[in-house]
């Protein structure tokens, strides 16, 4: 006999035996009642539909689930709350051996979605070296437990569940919400479209190595000037799972319209540069974000004394001297397309904020004590931070040679 057969038999056989024991003893079935336990009384729902990929190029599609109101960079510095990945043999079948341009459809689902707003944005992790005969190529090489491997990079293909009817285009809302009877249902039918024409990345993720401007240490104490930091580019060609070979970074304006209305010392630019507090001892983790999921952890230090956990970072930004003449062309007016440039600056001073509201974020009493990351944004919301995984002391978990540049910090004594 079978095994789905034994246990077929053995839950006919319970049921029956509990049948007479109700009629043989006169009793009611138990009440049931809602568990106090507030962990399983927890409702969730589930979003499900299909992706819509035209594109020439081959790849495992990666969908991520984000909080609405915590937006990935460029727009925010949200992480996801889950992501699934759609491998490709599924999402191209027959045509993945060929370069026919689709377009190719398949299904999705996140489950155990709980009440809540959300937005869906994806890409295609192409790998290179499947078809296209590209020199030199990279494999599909997402990988979500690594920071150095869990952004897009050059040649993938940008996706989101978009609102067409919005001018311009914007990501989907997506509403979780009860109806009267206070459950949750699902969301259906939602699209998410990949097009290689219009949502190809144009970059690699900018990859760099810092040196203090002038020499010195990386230390910065109260009262100081601060430091200066000279960012550069740096290639990373197959060091393990890391591939980023990009030969300059490249800088913007914000918003080029705005910009020719503004003095030059106000104008916004991309990159942007964040430096932020990071958890002691040792090791990557953010201070106040110990499990990563992007939200300030809610036992974590107060340092402004209001009762609430802080989000640390020190006043920096991009000096932007060299760069205006840069981005203005020979009539006088911003240029609206990035320009390559070989090296950026970066003024660091010891002054602390509290950037858990990063629209009006607070000055701290003191400079809090620690190490610091240096984080770079570009303007297509690809990043880059130092120190990463590829530190000599963390490189042997990715099963690859540390790099000493990478082990960069920021610290105040």
């Amino acid at each position: 006999m079978s095994l789905s057969s034994s246990s077929s038999w053995k839950k006919s056989l319970g049921g029956a035996l509990a049948a007479s024991l109700l009629v043989a003893t006169g009793c009611e079935s138990p009440e049931v009642v809602p568990t106090a336990d507030k962990q399983q009384g927890i409702q969730t729902s589930r979003i499900e539909g299909t992706l819509v990929v035209q594109a020439r190029t081959r790849g495992n599609a990666v969908v991520f689930l984000y909080d609405a109101d915590r937006p990935p960079p460029p727009q925010g510095t949200g992480r996801p709350i889950a992501f699934t990945i759609v491998p490709a043999e599924q999402l191209f079948g027959p045509a993945l051996a060929s370069d026919s341009p689709g377009p190719f459809t398949a299904p999705f689902a996140f489950s155990l979605v709980a009440k809540g707003r959300y937005t869906i944005r994806g890409f295609i992790d192409v790998d290179t070296c499947r078809n296209s005969g590209a020199q030199p190529c990279h494999f599909s090489d997402f990988n979500p437990w690594y920071g150095v491997t869990s952004e897009p990079n050059l040649g993938d293909i940008g996706g989101a569940a978009v609102d067409l009817g919005a001018t311009p285009p914007r990501p989907l809302t997506l509403e979780v919400a009860e109806d009267k009877e206070g459950r949750l249902h699902a969301l259906t039918n939602v699209t998410v479209s990949f097009s290689q024409a219009t949502s190809q990345v144009p970059f690699d993720r900018p990859s760099f190595q810092v040196s203090v401007q002038g020499g010195g240490d990386a230390t910065i104490t109260p009262g100081s000037q601060g430091k200066v930091l000279r960012l550069t580019p740096q290639q990373f060609e197959n060091v393990g799972p890391v591939d980023q070979r990009g030969k300059a970074f490249l800088v913007s304006y914000v918003d080029p319209a705005r910009a020719a209305q503004q003095e030059e010392k106000q104008r916004e630019v991309w990159p942007r540069v964040v430096v932020r507090k990071l958890a002691e001892p040792t090791g990557l983790l953010e201070d106040n974000d110990l499990d990563r999921n992007g939200v300030l952890d809610a036992n974590g230090t107060d340092y402004t004394g209001d009762g609430r956990p802080d989000l640390v970072v020190l006043r920096a930004g991009i000096i932007t001297d060299a760069l205006i003449p840069l981005l203005t062309d020979t009539d006088g007016k911003p240029r609206t397309t990035p320009v390559p440039v070989a090296e950026l600056t970066v003024g660091v001073t010891p002054m602390a904020l509290d950037a858990s509201n990063p629209a009006a974020p607070v000055p701290l009493a003191e400079l809090p004590k620690g190490r610091y990351s240096v984080v770079l944004i570009q303007s297509t919301g690809q990043t880059w931070r130092v120190p990463n995984e590829l530190s000599p002391t963390i490189a042997p978990v990715l099963g690859t040679q540390g790099v000493e540049s990478q082990a960069f910090v920021l610290e105040v004594p």
